[in-house]
């Protein structure tokens, strides 16, 4: 700025250059040029160009230039907004800006009366980041060899998404969480469990704004899953390998979230804070390895990009496989995100698998997998293209794709017809878990139309909502938060009400659910070895792979 060479020109200089600087401010002014002047100048400076800074700037000698908002904003209270660029006339004594913030700081606003304010989003913390709080919401229990997970209270916790701004909740419950009935919702906010930016929702016709924060409290269920231990293969201060059992998932997804292995590494053996390096499916079995660090989660990511990870699987499939080598360069597609479902398609992403027999029983073989590439469901996708899948695949050996059960790519249905067969199937079997879904996850696309609905009626619903409204009134009277807290009955008049394990609104309360067998939840899939720069990781042989193995 000209004003920041004072001191060493003559006053009669500065005042000319203040001048020009003026005169050119006000022409781009007048053609709504989105600028704002501040001129300042010392306390030795003329009297008259000490009443042309204070007229038009600040009187400390820090020169700004600010850009106006885009649309006009409440002025916070004890605070003037300065006048519009270019109606700033020459007595006026407002200063263009009177109240600029801190550097780093945001400018707090404050609405009209009656308007509702959206605070700024919250900065969300990168990567798998669990810690104690986390791990004390509810407990473990083993029983007929599960492990099983008590009922707790949980926060879905989103910030508005841009399709919902502009629409009621009304309106986003009844289209995208058709699950369950709208009278549900309703009494979800009279017993107080729904918020927004952290107020109780009042009436569902409110409209969402960008940046809106929703919190939903929901009593959460859990499926079971093995009661094998998670063992420790190797630690050192770079990575952590362990042998996974089948049937449970690598971190929180779908239903699960404590029947994790995160989450069991963070309870039993206080490992917190660790980056799975490579997935495993909920179902496999095998070497699961952790970085402990970002920066050695990115070297390992760098080297599978590279390719240069060794990975090997074993695995049990129907038939006699080929004694020779097969590979197989079958692109895959994905039919279904949701329920988790692909298959062979020219459409696919390419994929490569090597595969080789180890024995042969008779019956079925134990065949060794080397993917050379990562898709989903990739070897289990190439075993049923091959007319060989594996024996107890609960999904790609299923009659559901059809009497060749998807040999060669042959499906004689379309996807859809595919994705309801494979529920139905599921259903019936009360095996939704195997497709990562529940009862409320259903919609119409993925039902027969003609199965009875578990909706309940709306004056049930009402006495339901004043239930939870007067075991809400009890937890909000205990120190802890709902959604950290493993609720004990306090009160033994009040148990069936505070009890965390029964709640009045959760439709998983009122199903009978049958366990699983610890042996239908294991699939004959497992990751027998890992191999990187500096690293191999082994697995034990599993006992269905081994030569003396028996079937049922």
């Amino acid at each position: 700025m000209w004003l920041g060479c004072r001191g060493w020109l003559p006053i009669f200089v500065r005042e000319r250059f203040n001048l020009l600087f003026l005169s050119f401010a006000r022409t781009w002014s007048g053609r709504r040029a989105p600028m704002a002047e501040m001129l300042s100048t010392g306390a030795e400076a003329a009297s008259g160009l000490r009443a042309l800074a204070q007229q038009n700037g600040d009187a400390d000698g820090d020169s700004r230039v600010e850009r106006p908002p885009e649309r006009p904003e409440p002025a916070a209270q004890g605070v003037k907004l300065a006048p519009e660029v270019g109606k700033q006339t020459a007595g006026s004594e407002e200063p263009a800006l009177l109240a600029a913030p801190g550097p780093g700081k945001r400018k707090k606003r404050r609405g009209a009366a009656g308007e509702r304010i959206v605070p700024p989003p919250k900065k969300r913390r990168a990567g798998v980041s669990f810690g104690d709080e986390h791990f004390a919401e509810t407990s473990y229990y083993f029983e007929g060899g599960l492990r099983k997970v008590r009922p707790y209270y949980f926060d879905f916790r989103t910030y508005c998404k841009g399709r919902w701004v502009g629409h009621s909740l009304l309106h986003v419950f009844s289209t995208e969480f058709r699950a369950q009935p709208l009278a549900y919702y309703e009494a979800a906010v009279r017993a107080g469990r729904l918020h927004l930016n952290e107020e109780p929702v009042r009436d569902l016709s409110i409209v969402l704004k960008d940046n809106d924060f929703l919190r939903n409290t929901v009593h959460r269920h859990e499926p079971p899953v093995t009661a094998e231990p998670v063992r420790l293969l190797a630690e050192n201060e770079d990575m952590v390998v362990v042998d996974k059992p089948s049937s449970i998932p690598v971190h929180p997804c779908g239903r699960f979230r404590h029947n994790t292995v995160i989450f069991i590494l963070g309870k039993e053996h206080q490992l917190k804070e660790l980056h799975p390096l490579h997935r495993l499916d909920r179902l496999t079995s095998g070497v699961l390895m952790f970085a402990k660090t970002a920066a050695v989660s990115e070297r390992i990511h760098e080297q599978v990009r590279d390719r240069q990870l060794e990975k090997e699987y074993v695995c049990r499939v129907e038939g006699e496989f080929p004694t020779e080598e097969v590979t197989c360069k079958e692109p895959i597609l994905v039919v279904s995100y949701k329920v988790g479902v692909c298959r062979v398609d020219t459409r696919g992403k390419p994929c490569e698998t090597v595969f080789r027999r180890l024995s042969y029983n008779g019956h079925s073989s134990v065949v060794q997998c080397r993917p050379l590439t990562g898709r989903t469901h990739q070897i289990r996708v190439h075993l049923q293209f091959l007319g060989h899948p594996i024996l107890n695949d609960p999904i790609y050996n299923s009659v559901a794709w059809g009497p060749s059960r998807g040999r060669g790519g042959h499906i004689p249905k379309t996807d859809e017809e595919l994705l309801r067969d494979l529920v139905a199937e599921h259903q019936a079997k009360q095996s939704l878990d195997v497709l990562d879904l529940c009862e409320v996850d259903l919609t119409p696309g993925l039902t027969d139309s003609t199965a009875p609905s578990s909706e309940l009626g709306k004056d049930h619903l009402e006495d339901l909502a004043a239930s939870a409204q007067t075991m809400d009134g009890i937890l909000e009277a205990a120190p802890q938060d709902l959604d950290t807290m493993a609720l004990a009955p306090g009160n033994a008049a009040e148990t069936d009400v505070v009890n965390q394990e029964v709640d009045p609104l959760c439709a998983e309360c009122r199903l009978v659910r049958q366990d699983p067998l610890p042996q239908d939840l294991v699939m004959f899939l497992h990751a027998l070895r890992y191999k990187g720069p500096g690293f191999e990781y082994f697995s034990p042989m599993p006992t269905w792979a081994q030569d003396d193995w028996q079937e049922d």
